[in-house]
């Protein structure tokens, strides 16, 4: 069907320029005597005729280049499209202007070379739209939030939230489900950003073969249900991907970059790499550790040693919390409640962890 429409096109594009262009070319080889091509209707039939036939060359070629363009506008997001429309409409307006401008004091040689410029500022027009979508949404947001804060009062204004933060959401973070109780809190403000890729990703876990991954993977599905149903700020999903990158974690950085956010994960790994691009990060780890008890050498705690450690003769432990306690001398009292003296504790983004050494004759009771 496509390609009948793409024909008919050539059919009326080349009556059309018959009807402009041969009446000048008999002239011009001396037929414009002869009656019959004299007529209109003969010239647009035989333009039409030459068009036509090569439509059967080109028109492929046409539905394949259509085709293309179809594919590329529908996977692009919507507000990219609109922004870039925008931007290209600007363009040629300003185009237009200058046009107005170099017919006005009559230059002839610069005017061949108007549509040129109305080719290139309608093309660099589109690029600042598409390309600085999320600053302009920026610089709108925040001269409307500018205008409303002159309306309100000085004890409203005392009221107002903080400006909208974006916190970007990896896939570790979002299995690790910890991150609907923290923002069922409050202490998470802004938006929370869910990147189409991250869900993608998700989205795999849950299919795999492997009865682990795919638990893990819906579990993370349910966690953002969760999310969106009882976190009073929206949860934005959005589009924007990076086709030149294959790292999850990578578009991750460069999409906080883009949106001038911060990620929020508890992969030790993608924290280490933000720190590397300058990309704020909050992680969950290393909020999870600053509100556990401190605890400081010298300190007793009752314990049972469940496993040997790695190093020779060492137990470890575990603290309700999930903390490793590494138990020096502690491989004999594996089975026992006993009581250990802390002897350091070493904290880090992937965790903490405490060292400790039997108390003499610390059998728990």
């Amino acid at each position: 069907m496509l390609k009948i429409v793409i024909q008919v096109a050539f059919l009326f594009i080349g009556g059309t320029l018959g009807l402009l262009f041969l009446p000048p070319l008999y002239e011009f080889i001396h037929l414009s005597s002869n009656p019959w091509l004299n007529n209109p209707y003969v010239s647009v039939a035989i333009g039409a005729f030459i068009l036509f036939g090569f439509s059967f060359l080109f028109s492929d070629s046409c539905v394949r280049f259509i085709r293309w363009m179809e594919d590329k506008l529908l996977k692009a997001p919507v507000g990219d499209l609109l922004f870039g429309t925008l931007g290209l409409i600007v363009g040629l307006i300003v185009a237009y202007f200058i046009g107005f401008s170099i017919d006005s004091i009559q230059l002839p040689l610069i005017k061949p070379v108007l549509p040129i410029l109305s080719i290139v500022l309608g093309y660099l027009g589109f690029q600042v739209g598409f390309k600085k979508r999320d600053e302009l949404l920026h610089v709108f947001s925040a001269a409307r939030a500018s205008n409303l804060a002159k309306k309100k009062s000085s004890d409203e204004v005392a009221s107002e939230t903080p400006a909208t933060a974006y916190k970007l959401l990896d896939t570790s973070v979002i299995i690790d489900g910890r991150i609907a109780d923290i923002s069922g809190t409050g202490f998470i403000e802004g938006t929370l950003v869910v990147p189409q890729f991250v869900l993608t990703e998700l989205q795999h876990i849950a299919d795999s073969s492997d009865t682990l991954k795919r638990t893990r993977g819906r579990r993370g599905l349910d966690i953002l249900r969760t999310l969106q149903d009882e976190r009073a700020t929206d949860i934005l999903i959005t589009e924007v991907d990076f086709d030149d990158i294959q790292e999850v974690d990578l578009k991750l950085v460069r999409l906080a970059k883009k949106m001038s956010g911060q990620i929020l994960t508890n992969d030790f790994n993608l924290n280490k790499v933000c720190d590397l691009h300058n990309v704020a990060v909050l992680n969950i780890n290393d909020l999870a550790n600053a509100v556990k008890p401190v605890v400081i050498p010298g300190e007793e705690m009752h314990v049972v040693v469940i496993k040997d450690g790695k190093e020779h003769n060492q137990g470890v432990a575990y603290l309700d919390d999930g903390t490793m306690i590494v138990v020096e001398e502690g491989k004999s009292y594996i089975g026992q409640a006993i009581i250990v003296v802390v002897t350091s504790v070493l904290q880090t983004s992937a965790g903490r962890m405490i060292f400790a050494k039997p108390k003499s004759g610390g059998k728990a009771a």
